[in-house]
């Protein structure tokens, strides 16, 4: 099978005072397209630091990064800017909805980065709404929604651009523990329906089992990977 995420030999060093920190120590692995991948780790194991190495959010000190064919360790800041418009959608602990647009318009703005019609990308918008389930919620404002519903929002728009691959950052982080769960069905079945590659960020073991594979990282270091476990 293909890997749609190829990485070698990262390293990502920081100075603290004297101190150099390594946030990412020789990190290598590969992740083939369509599987839905979990980085778990503890605060400050370098998971966060790691997620944004792969979305071209952060620079390494060193080592390979090759994205959806894309080697993006050397790109500058605008093809990074580019690359992530084109092929990445982004899922996030804080939702990120303007609170002045509905849902609709939320999940379609995205698409007017590209230059698409404005016709074209509410159509985009409505279709991704309802496949996330929320027909009855595209003309409701963030503030008329809850939590998990507002995340479904954020699922819908990460889809709505047709990403290549989609990294989630403590996607369920401000959700209780039911509405979490709800959640993460959702991401794992569209990601199935949608043959799409997903990256998630988390530090809950129990999310992770979601995933069709789980890389526990420690210290900068990738100390174990597991298949996860279908729930």
């Amino acid at each position: 099978m293909e890997n749609v995420i190829e990485v070698r030999n990262l390293y990502k060093l920081y100075r603290v005072g004297d101190e150099v920190v390594h946030a990412l120590d020789g990190v290598s692995f590969e992740i083939p397209r369509g599987e839905f991948c979990a980085i778990v780790g503890t605060s400050g194991s370098g998971k966060s630091t790691l997620l944004n190495m792969l979305a071209g959010l952060e620079k390494p000190t060193k080592g390979k990064i090759r994205i959806a064919g894309h080697q993006i360790e050397g790109f500058s800041e605008d093809r990074l800017v580019a690359f992530r418009r084109e092929h990445v959608g982004f899922i996030f602990q804080a939702f990120h909805l303007l609170g002045t647009m509905n849902a609709l318009e939320n999940v379609a703005l995205p698409l007017s980065f590209r230059g698409i019609p404005v016709r074209k990308r509410l159509e985009v918008a409505d279709r991704m709404l309802d496949l996330v389930k929320l027909s009855g919620h595209k003309k409701h404002l963030p503030s008329q929604m809850s939590g998990g519903q507002q995340q479904r929002v954020g699922v819908a728009r990460a889809l709505a651009v047709d990403p290549e691959i989609i990294f989630a950052d403590e996607p369920t982080g401000n959700l209780d523990s039911h509405t979490s769960r709800e959640v993460m069905e959702l991401m794992r079945q569209v990601v199935c329906e949608q043959k799409k590659t997903l990256v998630m960020v988390t530090h809950d073991n129990g999310l992770a089992s979601y995933a069709d594979r789980v890389f526990h990282i420690s210290d900068g270091k990738i100390v174990k990977i597991e298949g996860g476990n279908e729930v």
